[in-house]
């Protein structure tokens, strides 16, 4: 009797092609890839907003002995002694870096120039307004993309130049401009909301509404498409020939459909909400992140600074890194080309 050869039997299984990889190895490669290009990203952010602080003119323990004592003078050796030994500012720059990169790798931050505090104590202070704010975004941009999508895709030439219009507008509009407007118009002028620091329900609505225009547009763009062709399926006929409402039609089965692409994008939405988060706070002085960095870039804090970068950096770097890991799983193409 003849053996077959393991290659042979595993060629023969049904549904797996000859010579194709095995679901777990291929997926094991596919997540280990995602996950050192993401930790790649992250060293490239943390390598440039280290060399970035060590190239400031300026001594930098009579920087942070100033920002500690609030006047801007010339200092003494032995005053700056107690900085420089505290910091390790007299050691090579290349031994700053790792010693920098081995805190970051074990969650720390640094200290405060001003605050004199753990950076990650600062941060976590304010972060959750931060995620809050970033979250009823992409609620509100999701709505406005569907409600507009819905009621302008496929209604012939002339609405769907104004729906993509609209699209391309809104994805071009700057977080910071969108929000003075805003505050001029509807808080201003009408009184509806707060001017400055709102932290309710209402105060929220402004901020939010900044950051989810832009993101409506964005992902509007990219279901548009494939809600126009979705309407041109099979299915649709067919529910139009069993006297389904054309509302329903594209409530129920087109826009099931084209919403896919807007999922896919939903990692880079997340990572992008929050790094215009912190321009929005600083507009409408809302507490989180974004207050605390103009603060920190204003007294020159840069331990706060490079933390909340690199903060916003990781945030963005984990949404598109789990989104491209749940996309390749579901997708198997993905995996054989990995």
């Amino acid at each position: 009797m003849t053996l077959t050869s393991f290659s042979e039997t595993d060629a023969a299984v049904p549904g797996r092609e000859a010579g194709a990889p095995r679901r777990g190895p291929a997926t094991l490669r596919l997540v280990v890839g995602k996950a050192v290009g993401a930790a790649l990203v992250l060293l490239g952010a943390a390598t440039a907003a280290f060399f970035a602080q060590a190239s400031l003119p300026g001594d930098r323990a009579t920087v942070i002995l100033n920002i500690r004592a609030g006047q801007a003078i010339e200092r003494t050796p032995e005053e700056l002694a107690p900085i420089n030994a505290e910091y390790h500012l007299h050691d090579p720059l290349i031994l700053q870096y790792f010693s920098y990169l081995k805190g970051l790798v074990l969650g720390d931050l640094g200290i405060s120039y001003q605050q004199h505090r753990p950076v990650i104590a600062i941060i976590a202070d304010q972060l959750g307004a931060t995620i809050v704010l970033t979250l009823t975004a992409l609620v509100f941009a999701w709505i406005i993309m569907v409600v507009w999508v819905t009621l302008t895709a496929g209604r012939g030439p002339a609405v769907n130049a104004l729906g993509g219009f609209f699209d391309t507008t809104a994805a071009g509009l700057p977080h910071y401009w969108l929000g003075i407007i805003l505050l001029l118009v509807f808080a201003l002028t009408l009184g509806w909301f707060p001017v400055i620091g709102g932290t309710g329900p209402v105060g929220i609505i402004l901020p939010a509404l900044t950051l989810a225009i832009p993101l409506a547009g964005f992902l509007g763009q990219a279901t548009r498409t494939e809600f126009e062709r979705s309407l041109d399926s099979p299915f649709v006929l067919s529910a139009r020939m069993r006297g389904m409402s054309d509302v329903g039609i594209r409530l129920r089965h087109v826009l099931r459909h084209a919403v896919l692409p807007a999922v896919t994008l939903s990692g880079w939405a997340l990572g992008a909400t929050i790094s215009g988060a912190v321009v929005v706070e600083a507009v409408f002085a809302r507490p989180g992140i974004g207050q605390v960095l103009v603060t920190a870039v204003s007294s020159q804090d840069m331990p706060v600074v490079i933390g909340i970068v690199m903060l916003v950096a990781a945030f963005y770097v984990l949404a598109n890194l789990l989104v491209d890991i749940a996309y390749a799983l579901i997708d198997p193409r993905l995996r054989r080309a990995s």
